[in-house]
């Protein structure tokens, strides 16, 4: 218990009284430890990420950006973000944090696969990653969020819940994964409502709330109560519409937006691309990740169906049975989507 009032030596008196073999070992340890950290230091993995909109959309874009922000958080990482718009925009950015020394690169859209084949042979220690898309390269890969389990069950809410037999989609632009997406939610409508209408309509962007807003008027005119929206920033021009009264009820797609307009919005078709992210990021940083497709799904607890806790018991109770057997089969990874809704 004495030993703690002993006087403890400064650095200069304990490498004095080192034999000057010892002393060269500690400098040569100290040296490897200082090299292992320069090497090695969180702030050295540096992971940059590539959105086609702003991070104010409240969907989409702004969930990426959290997904940026948890890898900065859980992992030290350097992080980098741009808003970009065109394929030009695409590539260029791609070859600046490639030659920057970035390890992970993401591209944030199914629309960003090509730029990320072109350019990705200059740069072999970076992974490009894009969210969404089949291409597959040495270090190149897409996430594939199976969107259209959750889409699903959303059109069985909407099937449920219609009024007039008549709902409707909204996206932003005809890419591949919202068109998937759209033809799940017809087929889960179907299941509960087999003569229901499904009415589907593009923006043609995804940046202009007024635009969306309009669009949703329209097919309120249509007789449409129910509309799926997929259209980021655009998007909140629905749910605007919604709580101007007008007669209609919203599912809202890629975050939990069900207090965009909690007395209207049914639920959500959640993708959590925070946890993807820090998936991926984690086996990049590990030095363990495998270019492939990265299928995420319901089981991976990546993709779900998140409904509106005011409006649940509005769904009839035979149909939210319904939507839970196929929500457990999901869970379980036995479920299969009708022929045609992929």
């Amino acid at each position: 218990m004495f030993a703690f009032c002993r006087k403890s030596l400064s650095p200069f008196e304990i490498a004095w009284r080192m034999s000057p073999l010892s002393l060269l070992l500690a400098l040569a340890g100290v040296l490897a430890s200082a090299c292992h950290e320069s090497q090695r230091g969180p702030r050295d993995f540096k992971v940059a990420l590539l959105t086609p909109g702003p991070i104010s959309d409240k969907s989409w874009n702004a969930s990426a950006y959290m997904g940026l922000e948890r890898i900065r958080d859980s992992l030290g990482a350097t992080v980098s973000h741009i808003q970009v718009r065109t394929p030009g925009d695409f590539e260029e950015n791609f070859r600046q944090y490639g030659a920057a020394g970035y390890a992970l690169v993401i591209g944030h859209g199914f629309e960003f696969q090509d730029a990320a084949a072109r350019v990705a042979p200059e740069y072999p220690k970076t992974v490009f990653v894009t969210t969404g898309g089949d291409t597959v390269r040495a270090n190149v890969a897409p996430l594939a969020f199976a969107f259209d389990e959750p889409a699903y069950l959303a059109g069985m809410a909407a099937g449920a819940l219609t009024g007039s037999g008549i709902v409707a989609c909204v996206g932003g632009t005809e890419l591949p994964p919202v068109k998937s997406a759209f033809s799940a939610f017809t087929a889960g409508a179907r299941a509960i409502r087999p003569g229901i209408q499904v009415i589907t309509a593009y923006i043609g962007n995804w940046d202009d709330v007024s635009a969306g807003r309009e669009q949703a008027l329209a097919l309120a005119r249509r007789g449409a109560d129910v509309v799926f929206q997929d259209a980021d920033a655009a998007g909140l021009g629905v749910f605007q519409a919604a709580r101007e009264g007008r007669g209609i009820r919203v599912i809202g797609s890629n975050a939990n937006q069900n207090d965009l307009a909690p007395n209207q919005t049914i639920g959500s078709v959640v993708v959590d691309i925070p946890h993807a992210f820090l998936r991926v990021a984690r086996d990049v940083r590990a030095g363990t990740f495998i270019a492939r497709v990265v299928r995420l799904t319901t089981r991976d607890d990546v993709v779900r169906w998140e409904p509106n806790p005011a409006l649940l018991d509005s769904i009839p109770a035979a149909a939210r049975a319904a939507m839970d057997t196929v929500q457990r089969a999901m869970r379980a990874g036995s479920f299969t989507l009708p022929a045609g809704a992929r």
